[in-house]
Formats: C-alpha cells, structure tokens, sequence
C-alpha cells in the first residue's frame, strides 16, 4: 500500500469518484448512468425541488423550457431520458440560459446531453433549455440530482413528463426513479464503548496501544467476528473527524478495500470506499454493509457493521476468508462530512492476516521497520559515536597521550573507531528509505536533501583523513582546520536533519516530547563541551602561575596534570551515561510508533 502517509495518509481523501459534489466544478460525466454521487451515505428520500416546463408537448427540433428550483442547492446534474425506460442514455441537448451557475456536458455519445454546476456557490433556481432530437422517443421525463451539501442529496427527482402529439400515455417504469433508493440501510446507536473481551478468542482485535480498554479516550480499536457467512466490525478510536480501516494486499497504499465511519455535525456516516494509490478515496455509490450503529461521545468515535464474508455483486470488495495487510487511520473531517488525508501514519499490521481464521489479538505499528531502523541507526550515530568521538579527540589528548593501543595512541585508536562506526552505521541507515520507498521521497520536504549533504560529509571525512599531513608539517594547520569545520558542519546538519525527520509521517514521533528530548541532548552536548573548555582553560592558567613561581614546579605540575585528567574522565564517564539515556529514550520512542 505511505503511508510515509500514512499511511499508512490518512490515505484520504476527495474522491475521484463519479460524483456530483465530489466535483466542485460540476464536470461530472461519470455520473452520466447512474446520476448518484459519490459521496457514501444514502440519498433522501423526500425531495425538497421541484422541476417544472413550460409545455407538455414537443415536436423534433422544439425547445422547451426545463426549470430546477428550491431551497439553496450547491449541486446539481439535470437530463431527459425516455420515460419508459428510465435506465436509458440521456436523449436531447441542453441550451443554457446562465453561464455562471450551470454548464453543459456529454453523455455518451449525445453531446451536451445534461447541466451541471459550476461551482459550489448555493443558488435557488436553474433555468435551461432543453431541444428535442430528431430521433426522440414518444415521451421523455426530466431528472435531477440535487446536492445541498457533501451528505445531503437526492438522486434522480422525477420531473414532468412531455410527449409528442397523439402519443398514449406512457407506461410507468418497472423499477424505482431513485436506483440509490436500495442503499439506505436502518442505522442505529450505540449505548456504550465496545469491550475486548473475547479478544483473541471469539474476535480478531487490533489495538493500539497494544492490550488498550477500547473504553479509554487514547485507544484505538478494531475488531472482527466472524459469524457463519458473516463478519461483525467494531471500530472506535479518539477521533472527531473519522475513522478508517482498509485490506490491502501490501503495506502500500493503493486497490484497497476501505471502510470510513466519518462524523459530520454529531452524526457518523458509514461508507465503503476503494483506495486508488496515494490518491483520495473513491466512495461507493452502494454500500454493501448491514446493521450499521454507531456512537460519537467525549472525543471517541465508535461505529460498527455487519458484511458478508463474499461479495461478488460488488467491485472492490475484497473477500474476507483470505489474508491481507489491515490499515487503521484517523484524521479530520471538514462540514459536509469532506474528510482529509491523515495528519500521521496510519496504523499497519506487522504481516498479513485473516480476520475470519484463527482469533488473535494484535498490535500494529504506525511506523515502518524499514525507517524505524532508518532512525534507530542514525540516532546511534549521531547521538553517541559522533558525539563521544568529538570529545575524545578535543580534550583527551593530553590524557592518553602516554596509553597506546595496536601501536598508536590510545585516543587516536578510539576516536577512529567510533569514527569509522558512525561512518558504516550512517551509510546502512542512508540506504534503508531508498529500498523502503523505492526511490526518491518527494514528500519528506527537505529532511532527505540534509541527509544526503550529511552522508556526502560523512564519506568526506575519512577521506580526507587518509591525507592527514604529518604532525609537525607546514599544511597540518590547515588540514586540522578543514578536518574541524567539515566534522562540525555534518554535525550540526545531521542534528537539524534529525529534527525534521522525527515529526514526518513516516515515523512521527510523540509530540512536544520529541522536540524537548532533542533540544535536551543539544544543550546537554554543549554543556559538556563548553564545561571541558572552561576547565582546559583554568588549568593553563594554573600551570602558567606554578611555572612563574619557580616553586616545586615538576611536583605541582604533575599535581595539577593528575587533578586536570581525573576530571576530565569523571565528566567523559558522566558525558556517556548521559548520551546512552538519550539514546535509549529516543530507541524506546521509536519502537513504540
């Protein structure tokens, strides 16, 4: 299936769908048959408009005039069919008569065949024209799609019936005007939160965090009960937008199966939906799901479903008797029941499942192992190596200066281990989002351009060490300079890299929580940092005024040297603890998203 989306969007969501509303703009000729948007949901059953003509007679070539009027309307889809057969294509072309709230479209192959809007701009009464085609049939009815706003429509009012002369009257159709009419289910409410009980042994359950009370306002809650040809759904989580669950065959957004429980104005609407790549949601025009209830109180949004295991009269339902990727989101929902793509990474099983076999009770991660490793690593890196490596080779020369390790100083040998280290964790953590997105990620803004200036520093440095001059040559100055700024520049590029890419969706760590701990390690960094120079510096003082007394000058030396070095290993040891609590809290962190 991005989520880094998660995922994971939010996924979500204005349609592509065929849909009347779902089009602002009114071009909708995807609607053209069925005339029902695609917005989930039911239509009403009582209409509100009206369309009127001025004639009930027509000849071929006639104009009759067609008028949509009622209370303020955003939408609207106005065509002429055979009256006998509702189900046909639209007959006649349309001549408008305002331009701006109502615009021409084909159907088939008829052109200018129906009117729609042109923006979503409310209007009380649409006027066109429509003009009989040589080849009309005997009688023709006028309809109309009406949508006052995103959940709130009628499909295919039924208008005046105009014929031409000596014509019968026209034989009712054999089916109903509205073919959304079947969709309407009952709904009713929910009394309480759901329970876990049976979790893991008459019910599939996905919670997060892992063995939550779906009862508590920080729980997200999903079960499945598999009975006999059917699946019962429980879904709730903390949400006053909606909910979203989807099968998928991978961990990818894209020909999903989804499922939306979206709150609009205190009343939850429960719709299928098919997931086309990282695009918004298509919404069903029929929904194929049965005693549907749901609940909306103190923050927590509930709603449960029954659907068969199999649904072959429906495409893009998958069948639940095989195993899938389950997504579970959240985000926000704006009036009319619009929803927005999730604001964090949708939760994603570890593996595929199969909610109508064995019952478990499972965990999920809103994170994936790919780029929580990505993370882990780099944190690693960047957090201890790094870190413990600057200061080894800043203040712990005079130190080691006289302890060696394989025939070199002893803190030359640590400080190019742990070097070397940053160098090989770095460049497997750089790897790891390239193979988890397949490529370059164009919606991480500008933490993967940072990261590939901080890797291309990384190489750098050792490189550059390789032609170290010799410790008394004339270039040594320079090299040390260079050496300094390029380790200090990735430093800080990885540190601020590292800021941005804690709150992508990919990974998102809690906030403020992740901002405060990273701020804390910098300032705990520098602390340290500037501590060890202040105290380097006391020390040359205090070893210039023993040489200028002249007195005991070896012995206080020696003192003062001996005092200077077990400080300086007190706060390396304290330094270290430090960073190993940062580190663990931020590994900590990760796994837990």
């Amino acid at each position: 299936m991005e989520l880094p989306g998660i995922a994971v969007a939010v996924w979500m969501f204005v349609g592509l769908c065929a849909s009347v509303l779902g089009y602002p703009n009114g071009k909708v000729r995807e609607a053209c048959t069925s005339m029902v948007p695609c917005h989930g949901g039911s239509p009403q059953l009582s209409p509100e408009h009206a369309i009127t003509v001025n004639g009930t007679e027509f000849k071929p070539g006639d104009s009759i005039e067609v008028r949509l009027s009622g209370p303020d309307f955003e939408g609207f889809f106005i065509q002429a069919r055979d009256a006998e057969h509702l189900g046909s294509p639209a007959v006649g072309s349309f001549v408008l008569a305002d331009r701006r709230h109502s615009q021409l479209l084909t159907c088939g192959r008829t052109k200018n065949s129906a009117v729609s809007h042109t923006s979503k701009a409310k209007k009380k009464d649409i006027k066109v024209y429509w003009i009989a085609p040589g080849d009309a049939p005997k009688h023709v009815q006028f309809l109309a799609t009406v949508v006052k706003k995103y959940r709130i429509f009628w499909v295919k009012i039924p208008g005046p019936i105009v014929s031409q002369p000596d014509a019968l009257s026209p034989t009712p159709p054999s089916h109903a005007t509205s073919e959304a009419m079947s969709t309407s289910h009952p709904v009713s409410h929910i009394s309480k939160p759901f329970s876990a009980s049976g979790c893991g042994m008459t019910k599939f359950c996905i919670r997060n965090p892992a063995n939550c009370d779906p009862g508590s306002a920080s729980c997200f809650f999903l079960s499945f009960q598999h009975e006999e040809s059917s699946v019962f759904i429980e879904m709730s989580g903390p949400s006053e937008g909606y909910l979203a669950f989807a099968f998928s065959h991978d961990q990818w957004m894209g020909g999903d199966d989804a499922y939306l429980c979206v709150n609009e104005d205190h009343r939850v609407h429960v719709s299928t939906a098919h997931l086309k790549e990282r695009s918004h949601p298509l919404l069903d025009a029929e929904n194929a799901l049965e005693d549907v209830s749901w609940r909306f109180a103190d923050g927590v949004l509930q709603c449960s479903f029954r659907r068969s295991v199999r649904l072959p009269a429906y495409t893009g339902r998958f069948n639940l008797d095989t195993s899938y990727y389950i997504f579970l989101a959240d985000g926000e929902a704006s009036e009319g029941g619009l929803i927005h793509k999730h604001h964090r990474q949708p939760l994603v099983t570890d593996g595929l499942y199969n909610v109508t076999g064995l019952p478990q009770d499972i965990g999920g991660s809103r994170a994936p192992r790919l780029i929580k490793a990505h993370g882990a690593l780099m944190f690693i890196a960047w957090i201890t190596t790094v870190s413990i490596g600057v200061i080894v080779a800043r203040f712990f020369k005079p130190v080691w200066s006289h302890s060696f390790l394989l025939g070199k100083e002893l803190w030359f040998q640590v400080h190019r281990m742990l070097m070397l280290t940053t160098v090989i964790l770095t460049s497997i953590s750089f790897v790891l989002p390239f193979v988890y997105r397949g490529g370059w990620s164009h919606q991480a803004g500008f933490h993967p351009y940072l990261g590939c200036a901080v890797m291309a520093l990384t190489i750098f440095q050792p490189l550059m060490a390789g032609f170290r001059p010799s410790r008394h040559a004339p270039r040594r100055q320079l090299f040390n300079w260079f050496h300094w700024s390029t380790g200090t520049t990735a430093r800080i590029l990885a540190v601020v890299t590292m800021f941005l890419g804690m709150d992508l969706p990919a990974l998102d760590l809690p906030d403020p929580w992740d901002t405060y701990a990273m701020i804390g390690f910098v300032a705990w960094h520098v602390g340290t940092d500037v501590l060890l120079e202040i105290h380097s510096y006391c020390l040359i003082r205090k070893v210039e005024v023993i040489e200028d007394d002249r007195v005991q000058i070896l012995q206080s030396l020696t003192s003062a040297e001996a005092e200077g070095h077990l400080f300086k290993q007190i706060v390396l040891t304290i330094y270290v603890c430090g960073n190993i609590v940062f580190l663990v809290a931020f590994l900590v962190a990760i796994n837990q998203v």
